[in-house]
């Protein structure tokens, strides 16, 4: 897989990013507490509805379902930030490297209800923590070191703790934070880490006790 900065690196397979964004909606709904976005202008006008679901059979490039939102530098930030949330370790690796960035560029740009909302945060947030980068450490956020990383985050990590002029990037982090963790751990690698297994059998099963077969008149 190409590094994340170069310019050549590659976008999902969108149909594999659409069936990953579906499947990650109901963890990151648990993970929401509460919404977001509420009370915050969309991006744009609304449309009337918005068709139906893509047909998951079928190989899309990239554009052909919905544009995405995040450009190079965008895209940058946005790695650099579900690594610091989730890094590598020896559970499983960082949250680039299984593309979680792309899933979040999926979901905000997806047109369905609450998603312009939540585009309105992450863009606006992903610019905040680039300048506040700047303004602190003198270069953009993606090419701070660790420590510099953190001391921002730590800033930003709690909302109820969060000082005044913190509050609404810390309401940015948390939306970020629930879509790191929504994608990390609906990817293998992620499910690896907690030990889910999924719908798979534990143990030898041999079948209904004799007895009961008998009692049925199957015996």
């Amino acid at each position: 897989m190409p590094a994340i900065d170069t310019p050549s690196a590659g976008l999902m397979d969108r149909r594999e990013a659409i069936k990953w964004m579906l499947t990650a909606a109901a963890a990151v709904g648990f993970l929401r507490t509460r919404a977001p976005g509420a009370g915050l202008p969309p991006m744009g006008p609304i449309p009337h509805g918005y068709g139906t679901d893509p047909d998951l059979l079928k190989v899309y490039a990239a554009g052909d379902v919905w544009p995405l939102t995040f450009d190079a530098a965008q895209r940058r930030t946005a790695a650099a930030l579900c690594d610091t949330i989730l890094p590598a370790d020896s559970g499983g690796p960082a949250a680039s490297a299984v593309r979680v960035h792309e899933f979040i560029d999926e979901w905000i740009s997806a047109p369905y209800p609450g998603h312009a909302d939540d585009r309105k945060i992450v863009i606006e947030g992903l610019a905040w923590l680039d300048a506040e980068s700047r303004r602190r450490f003198g270069n953009g956020f993606a090419a701070l070191i660790v420590r510099q990383k953190q001391a921002i985050c730590d800033d930003i990590r709690h909302e109820p703790e969060a000082r005044p002029e913190f509050k609404a990037a810390a309401r940015f982090f948390t939306l970020f934070r629930d879509l790191s963790a929504g994608g990390y751990y609906t990817t293998p690698e992620g499910m690896r880490d907690i030990g889910y297994v999924g719908n798979v059998a534990l143990g030898r099963y041999d079948g209904p006790p004799p007895e009961v077969l008998q009692r049925l008149g199957l015996g």
